[in-house]
C-alpha cells in the first residue's frame, strides 16, 4: 500500500539509479471462477513463481474498510505510531526490516493473524477506536485467507497431490501466518537527486508456501525472472498478487519456482 505522508529524510544508502523500464505485461492472470485454474495456476508457478488472482471473492468494501484504517494509522504523527512499536516481531517498524539489519524507504506494521493477539495489539495501532481497526483487520484476514486457501487447493490438485495438502497448514490454529501493512511514503528531497531511485523493500523471496500481495494503483513492485531481469509490475488495485515462496518451493522439490521480488519508491516519474 502507497498512501502520501511526510517523513524525515535521514541519510540512506540504497539508491539506485532510475531506469524508465516499461511495464512488464506478461504476468499469468489467474480467474478463479475458471474450471482449469488449477492447471494456469501450476503452469505460472512453473514459469514465473509469480501471478496475478482475479474473480477472487475478497469484497471492494473490506478492502476498502483496510485502507481507510491504514491511512488513519500512517497518518498520526511519528510519536503516535512508535507507541504501537516496536516490531519484535508484531508491532510497528519504520526504515529497519527484520533481524538482519536491512533497511529500506518504508514504515509498516506487523500482525500475527491470530485473533487474539490482534485484538490485544489493535489498542496500541488506534487508541481512539481500536474495535473499528480490530474488525477491519480480521474481516480482511478471514477474506484473504478463504481466496489463499482456494488457490492452494487448485494448485495442490494441478500438482497432483492431495487438495488439501497445502492448505491444511494454513488453516492450521499453530500457522505462522503474517499480515503486513506496508506503507512506502514519499521522500521530496530526493527529487535533487535527478534520475535517482529509493529502495522501499529490497530484494528477497519470501520464507512462506505463498505471500498474497496488494497495493494501491501506484508502480513500484518489481520482480525478478528467470534470466534474471527485473521487471515492474502493473499495478491493479483490484488484483491480487500471489508469490511462491521458499516452503512451496522445497516441499515441490523445486517443481515451482520460488517469486523474487522488491519494492521502489521512484522519485523520477
Amino acid at each position: 500500500m502507497v498512501v502520501q505522508s511526510q517523513l524525515v529524510f535521514d541519510h540512506f544508502a540504497p539508491i539506485k539509479s532510475c531506469k524508465h523500464t516499461a511495464l512488464f505485461t506478461g504476468i499469468p492472470v489467474i480467474d478463479l471462477s475458471d474450471p482449469e485454474a488449477k492447471t494456469h495456476i501450476v503452469k505460472a508457478c512453473e514459469d514465473f513463481g509469480f501471478f496475478k488472482v482475479v474473480n477472487h471473492g475478497v469484497s471492494n468494501e473490506l478492502i476498502g474498510a483496510l485502507e481507510a484504517q491504514a491511512l488513519k494509522f500512517f497518518h498520526l504523527p511519528q510519536s503516535e505510531k512508535e507507541k504501537a512499536g516496536p516490531a519484535d516481531p508484531f508491532g510497528y517498524g519504520s526504515k529497519r526490516i527484520g533481524p538482519n539489519g536491512d533497511v529500506g524507504w518504508i514504515e509498516y506494521l506487523l500482525l500475527n493473524t491470530n485473533h487474539e493477539l490482534i485484538s490485544e495489539k489493535s489498542l496500541f495501532i488506534l487508541r481512539e477506536n481500536p474495535e473499528i481497526f480490530r474488525c477491519a483487520v480480521e474481516e480482511y484476514i478471514l477474506a484473504v485467507k478463504k481466496m489463499a486457501c482456494e488457490v492452494l487447493e487448485a494448485m495442490a490438485e494441478g500438482l497432483g497431490i492431495e487438495k488439501h495438502d497445502l492448505s491444511r497448514l494454513l488453516k492450521d490454529e499453530r500457522s505462522d501466518c503474517c499480515f503486513r501493512l506496508n506503507h512506502y511514503p514519499p521522500c521530496p528531497e530526493l527529487e535533487a537527486l535527478s534520475g535517482r531511485n529509493l529502495i522501499g523493500f529490497g530484494e528477497h523471496t519470501d520464507p512462506q508456501i505463498i505471500s498474497v500481495l496488494r497495493s494501491n494503483n501506484t508502480t513500484g513492485l518489481h520482480i525478478c525472472l528467470r534470466d534474471g531481469s527485473w521487471v515492474p509490475v502493473p499495478p491493479d488495485q483490484r488484483s491480487f498478487f500471489i508469490n511462491v515462496g521458499d516452503s512451496l518451493q522445497s516441499q515441490t522439490s523445486d517443481d515451482v519456482l520460488k517469486g523474487g521480488h522488491e519494492a521502489h519508491r521512484a522519485m523520477c516519474k
